[in-house]
C-alpha cells in the first residue's frame, strides 16, 4: 500500500476539527458513571453542566472548550505500508495548518519567546508528530490528540530514590493531584509514567494520560497500582473542577519502561474532563473514522 498524501493531509485536517467537538463516547460513560455515584449536590451540578456542555457542542457543532490545545498527531504505520517519512510529516503539517485556517478555530500556539502567534496552529515542532510502526498490514493509523494548558501546566517529574520503591511512587502521584487542584479541570484522567529516562517517563505519563477510559497497564503490577492509586485520588475530595466531592479522577493510568538499577524516575501528566482525541484509519479501501 501506497500511503496518499493528500488523503493523510485532508484526515489530519478532519481530525482536528472532530477532536475539538465530538467527546469521546468512554469519556461521555465516565462523566454518567461519575455522575450516578456522586454523593455531593455541588458535584452533581457540575457533572450536570459538563453534560449539558458536551450535548450542545454536539448539537450545534461547535467546540467542547474554547482551548484548542497543542495539536498532537501519533501515526502508526503497517507494515507493507510505502511512505515517505518527511513528506507524510509535512502532509500532516498543512492539515493541521488548514483545519485552523478554514474553520473558525482559535490558534492556541506562540513562539515560546516572543509570543507571537501566527494563527495557523503550526510552529517549530508543532504540531507535535510521534511516528511508530504497527504490525497490522496495509493500514496507516492517525490518533489526533488536542492537549489543553490547563491539564498540561499540571505536569511534574521526580527522580525518585530507588530505595523508596513503590510508595515514593504512590505519594508523588497523590501530591500531584493535591497540587493540581481544580487548575486540571477535573475529573481527570491521572496520566502516570514510571521507569525509563527523564524523557521517556515524561512521555509515558502523557501516553497513560490520553489512554481510552477502560483500558488497563499491560503489567500486572502496574494495573494493580492503576486501581489502587486510582481509589486513593478518589479519597482526596477535590471533586469536579476542584469543587469538592467524589468525582476527582475517571481514573489513573500507568505506563511503564525498565530503567536504570540506581534510578527511579516518576512522571505525572493530567488530562481534564474534555478528553478529547479522534482518530483515523487509512486503508486501501479508504478512511475510517473513529476514536
Amino acid at each position: 500500500m501506497q500511503a496518499d498524501l493528500a488523503a493523510v493531509e485532508e484526515a489530519a485536517k478532519d481530525l482536528y476539527i472532530r477532536a475539538l467537538k465530538i467527546l469521546p463516547p468512554d469519556i461521555k460513560a465516565g462523566i454518567d458513571r461519575l455522575a450516578a455515584d456522586e454523593t455531593s449536590a455541588v458535584a452533581r451540578g457540575v457533572l450536570e453542566t459538563m453534560r449539558t456542555n458536551i450535548r450542545v457542542a454536539e448539537d450545534q457543532e461547535n467546540l467542547l472548550c474554547q482551548d484548542t490545545g497543542i495539536p498532537i498527531y501519533n501515526v502508526a504505520i503497517g507494515r507493507g505500508v510505502q511512505v515517505d517519512g518527511h513528506a507524510l510529516k509535512q502532509a500532516i503539517r498543512k492539515g493541521c495548518e488548514r483545519a485552523t485556517r478554514e474553520h473558525p478555530l482559535r490558534s492556541s500556539v506562540v513562539h515560546p519567546l516572543t509570543r507571537r502567534n501566527n494563527h495557523t496552529s503550526c510552529g517549530f515542532d508543532v504540531p507535535v508528530i510521534h511516528i511508530d510502526f504497527d504490525e497490522a498490514p496495509e493500514r496507516l493509523s492517525i490518533e489526533m490528540i488536542p492537549k489543553g494548558s490547563g491539564s498540561e501546566n499540571n505536569s511534574f517529574l521526580k527522580m525518585a530514590v530507588p530505595a523508596e520503591g513503590i510508595d515514593a511512587i504512590k505519594a508523588f502521584v497523590v501530591d500531584c493531584v493535591i497540587a493540581a487542584g481544580g487548575k486540571t479541570c477535573p475529573p481527570t484522567i491521572v496520566g502516570v509514567g514510571v521507569g525509563g529516562t527523564s524523557d521517556l517517563c515524561v512521555a509515558l505519563a502523557k501516553r497513560a494520560a490520553t489512554r481510552p477510559l477502560g483500558t488497563r497497564c499491560q503489567d500486572p503490577e502496574g494495573a494493580e497500582l492503576e486501581r489502587v492509586l486510582s481509589a486513593a485520588v478518589n479519597q482526596l475530595g477535590v471533586g469536579p473542577q476542584g469543587l469538592g466531592g467524589d468525582g476527582t479522577a475517571f481514573a489513573v493510568h500507568i505506563e511503564l519502561a525498565h530503567t536504570h538499577i540506581t534510578m527511579n524516575p516518576v512522571a505525572v501528566n493530567m488530562q481534564c474532563h474534555s478528553a478529547r482525541r479522534a482518530r483515523a484509519v487509512l486503508t486501501p479501501q479508504g478512511i475510517e473514522y473513529g476514536f
